[in-house]
This record gives structure tokens, C-alpha cells and sequence, in this order.
């Protein structure tokens, strides 16, 4: 999937290498060591496909000012997997988590500013428009959800 440049369109601006993809496979399975959370496999309920990936990260991100002990959400799908209502029930099972497992802590998201269809999702599952960065040289909006307990 992040080989694909549709994926990776928004999000590094060109697909990954075999080397990339592992270390991101790495990072994903060190999250959930290390911090207590991190990113879940998607697959197709009929198939059982692998088609993306959601769940919350700590990236100690390098923007101004910066973002410290707020989980990041993030959400990723395969090309045959956009369009389909897939990325905003996945995201909102994510966020039911998050309100459970980080009660009334805040989670966040990063999103390039031209990613309309993620931007839409973040909004469906209670993101609002929190600042604006730049993120690798890219223009970036941080959107804010604010925790909710017994939800």
C-alpha cells in the first residue's frame, strides 16, 4: 500500500521504499510496546484484505511550537478502499477507542492542507481546525479532538 502514489499523495509525496515500509511496519509494532497503543491492520469484512491502516502514534513530530503528550491519530487506505465510507467508520472505531482507552485527554491529527477527503473524515469524527504548520516543508493543519469519557 505505501508504494502506491495515490497513498502517498498527502502523505510524504511519494510512495515508499521496501526499506521505508518496513521501518514504518517497525515503528507501528514499537508503538504499541512502548507507548500502549498504536495502528490496527484494516481489512475487508467480505475478503479479509488487507486494505489500510488507522490508529494513534507519539511521532514527536518537528513542527513549531510542538505537540508533546497528545496522541496522534492517523489513517491511511488502499486506492480500492477510497470512497467507500471505509476511512470514516474505521476512524470513528478509532476514536471510540481513544475515548476509552485516553478517557478525557485530547488526540490529535495532521493533515496536508490539501487532502480534502481526510480533512472531511477528521471533521466527521470530531476534529476542528486546531493551527496551522509546516511539516517537512509541506503546509500542514493540526486538527484537535478533545477527549470524551463514557462515550
Amino acid at each position: 500500500m505505501w508504494g502506491d502514489p495515490d497513498v502517498t499523495r498527502f502523505i510524504g509525496g511519494r510512495p515508499f521504499t521496501r526499506e521505508e515500509c518496513w521501518t514504518r511496519l517497525l515503528r507501528c509494532a514499537g508503538h504499541w510496546v512502548l507507548m500502549g497503543f498504536g495502528f490496527w491492520a484494516v481489512e475487508e469484512r467480505a475478503t479479509g484484505k488487507f486494505i489500510g491502516e488507522a490508529g494513534f502514534m507519539d511521532f514527536r513530530r518537528d513542527i513549531e511550537p510542538p505537540v508533546v503528550d497528545i496522541p496522534e491519530a492517523g489513517w491511511a487506505f488502499a486506492p480500492e478502499a477510497h470512497g467507500r465510507g471505509i476511512a470514516t467508520e474505521t476512524t470513528r472505531a478509532l476514536m471510540a477507542w481513544g475515548d476509552a482507552h485516553f478517557g478525557a485527554r485530547a488526540t490529535t491529527c495532521l493533515i496536508d492542507e490539501g487532502h480534502t477527503a481526510s480533512i472531511r473524515v477528521a471533521e466527521k469524527c470530531g476534529y476542528r481546525e486546531w493551527r496551522r504548520v509546516k511539516y517537512h516543508g509541506q503546509d500542514e493543519i493540526l486538527f484537535l479532538r478533545e477527549g470524551r469519557v463514557g462515550r
